[in-house]
């Protein structure tokens, strides 16, 4: 009887452990930080750039086209959890590979608040590159864009949200999560490319397979995923 409690309580440490491990990154990661040192994008890159770039070059080699490009799209599609990379840098988008996303929270439709765990919906730049991520690498998006705002404030939505990254692991409220390998490489492409040649945009579903549906109490879902449509509609394989 005391073997088993004793397994029991063991099992149960452990599962507490691990879930504060997981879920409590954000708590003691600064601290971990303050103890290891921040590291820089310069730091990131001579760590991870050889190992990223040979696992990315094959497939852009198999495509037609070399690496580095010149700029690139991230096409996400929230209900089957993939991420779509396309060389932009000739008129033609030039389709490089899937991954699969490890996690995003919420459902089909936009992020209209702080805390609601939607991923957002739209089409995005990123913003800077956090070599000092709790999820081990990521790069902001500039969620709320100009239209989130727009509509944000014209329903009165102070709080639309903020923070939305692209990072590793496989945790999400409201980010997209690739895993740190797949992290590694985004990051690095960003690096080699510049942060400013890329763009992100995020569908409900694949609007080249199935037609996106507006959302009945937001008029504005209209305009949203015909944006969404025209933009998906030039990246064909």
């Amino acid at each position: 009887m005391n073997k088993l409690i004793t397994i029991i309580v063991l099992l149960v440490a452990a599962t507490g452990f691990y879930l504060a491990f997981i879920y409590g990154r954000a708590y003691w990661h600064p601290l971990y930080l303050k103890v290891a040192g921040a590291r820089t994008v310069s730091d990131v890159v001579a760590q991870f750039g050889d190992e990223s770039r040979q696992r990315m070059t094959p497939y852009f080699k198999a495509a037609g086209v070399t690496y580095p490009p010149k700029s690139v799209s991230l096409l996400a599609v929230k209900d089957e959890s993939l991420l779509e990379l396309w060389d932009t840098s000739k008129s033609d988008p030039v389709f490089i590979r899937k991954y699969p996303i490890q996690a995003l929270s919420g459902v089909a439709g936009p992020k209209l608040r702080e805390g609601d765990r939607q991923v957002p919906e739209g089409i995005y730049q990123v913003e800077y590159l956090n070599p000092n991520s709790s999820y081990h690498l990521s790069m902001k998006l500039n969620y709320p864009n100009s239209f989130d705002l727009k509509h944000a404030r014209a329903e009165g939505r102070d709080q639309p949200g903020t923070n939305i990254f692209i990072h590793g692991k496989a945790v999400s409220i409201g980010c997209l999560a690739m895993g740190d390998s797949v992290a590694e490489e985004l990051f690095i492409l960003a690096s080699d490319i510049g942060q400013h040649n890329i763009e992100v945009a995020i569908a409900p579903s694949d609007p080249r397979t199935n037609s996106l549906k507006p959302i009945a109490d937001l008029a504005w879902s209209k305009t949203l995923y015909k944006k969404l449509s025209d933009y998906f509609s030039d990246y064909k394989q």
